[in-house]
């Protein structure tokens, strides 16, 4: 008689259990649908999408190997947020890139370079030109960058002349705003870099006025048509030291739980609505594009987020149509971070993606190559 109630009490527990990693997913697939002024912590469950995918798929075999229709539970949920799905697993079976670039597509690069190194300039002075050969080698005709450190003082560290003539660049758009300068030499902002044609550049300024309320476009010509270029840095979480350590090393005996967790948690918080003001204010600049559009940038926020779907919404995703794998973005915390992406107009193809990796910043590059469609 016990092993029958033990295993009616286990098959409870693995229902409810599935129903509840089936609750979370579908919150997580359909975050979109709720503001994040009211509904914040239903992001959390973005950044846990894919383990909760996992563990679907594990109920699905499970209730399979036991004849259970319960297995049906798990297949629905993942039919139902299929979208959900291919955002963080792309159904690519590889992802090659080719460096020789067709002559009628635009190759596209988007990396947080971290200060080009600027904080380390004296124990890894190498890395900087690292970076400038790794983005040479690539040659990418539209290179947008966040976390600029650079100046126009001779002396300083990241002389921008010095960075200019390292790259093969024929134009250039620098946006800062002085009061965010980084020291007394150098500025703190995005650049987009371009071999095309520029004929119109804008900084586009929002209430707060700080570095995350501000983006920057170009407007470029690849032969008879006009190509609007966003870059983007949305709000990041702003962990400190202490927040990453206990990230990385979390330990239930620590006197620092509870006050850490609580400073995590309410860093998460904002992120999340001020992305949320971010993304709308962004979204509807692009709205109003006259011309075909690209956006590039770090958003500080994981597919299917409310800000990705926000700023995504109407068109494509690089990683979604060309990559493979997670492709994580973001080098520490966690694998499934992809948190950097280039979004394309549907007006565009995209022939091939990259992330390159290769560990010269916290953030790894990504490469996209696109040819637009002249039947539009």
């Amino acid at each position: 008689m016990e092993k029958p109630f033990l295993r009616r009490i286990i098959k409870k527990i693995f229902i409810i259990l599935n129903c509840i990693t089936a609750l979370f997913f579908l919150a997580g697939a359909y975050v979109k649908y709720f503001n994040p002024a009211g509904w914040w912590f239903l992001g959390l469950f973005t950044f846990i999408l894919a383990y909760l995918l996992i563990i679907l798929i594990f109920f699905f075999i499970f209730w399979l190997f036991n004849k259970s229709l319960w297995c049906c539970l798990s297949l629905i949920i993942i039919i139902v947020g299929w979208q959900a799905v291919i955002n963080i697993f792309p159904v690519n079976f590889s992802s090659s890139f080719v460096m020789q670039k067709n002559p009628q597509s635009i190759r596209v690069m988007s990396w947080n370079v971290e200060q080009f190194n600027i904080l380390h300039h004296k124990d890894r002075p190498e890395v900087k030109q690292e970076m400038f050969d790794l983005i040479n080698k690539y040659d990418p005709d539209i290179a947008c960058f966040q976390e600029v450190v650079a100046g126009d003082k001779k002396g300083g560290i990241n002389y921008f002349p010095d960075i200019k003539k390292a790259l093969r660049f024929v134009d250039y758009f620098y946006s800062y705003s002085v009061k965010d300068d980084f020291d007394k030499d150098h500025h703190f902002g995005r650049i987009i870099f371009s071999k095309l044609p520029v004929i119109n550049k804008q900084t586009v300024v929002n209430y707060p006025n700080d570095y995350n309320a501000t983006f920057q476009y170009i407007d470029v010509l690849k032969g008879n048509d006009t190509i609007r270029v966003f870059n983007i840095h949305l709000q990041s979480l702003k962990f400190s030291k202490a927040n990453l350590n206990y990230l990385n090393n979390a330990s239930l005996n620590s006197d620092s739980t509870i006050p850490e967790s609580k400073s995590i948690i309410s860093k998460i918080k904002k992120g999340f609505i001020k992305r949320s003001v971010q993304a709308n204010f962004i979204k509807d600049e692009i709205n109003h594009s006259p011309y075909p559009v690209i956006v590039c940038g770090d958003f500080n926020d994981v597919p299917n987020s409310y800000a990705y779907e926000t700023i995504g919404k109407g068109l494509q995703n690089a990683f979604v149509e060309k990559g493979a794998g997670i492709a994580r973005t973001f080098s520490t915390i966690s694998p499934t971070l992809r948190i950097d992406n280039i979004f394309a107009d549907k007006n565009f193809t995209v022939t091939q993606f990259i992330r390159i990796k290769k560990l010269l910043s916290d953030h790894f590059p990504i490469i996209a190559d696109l040819i637009l469609s002249q039947k539009r």
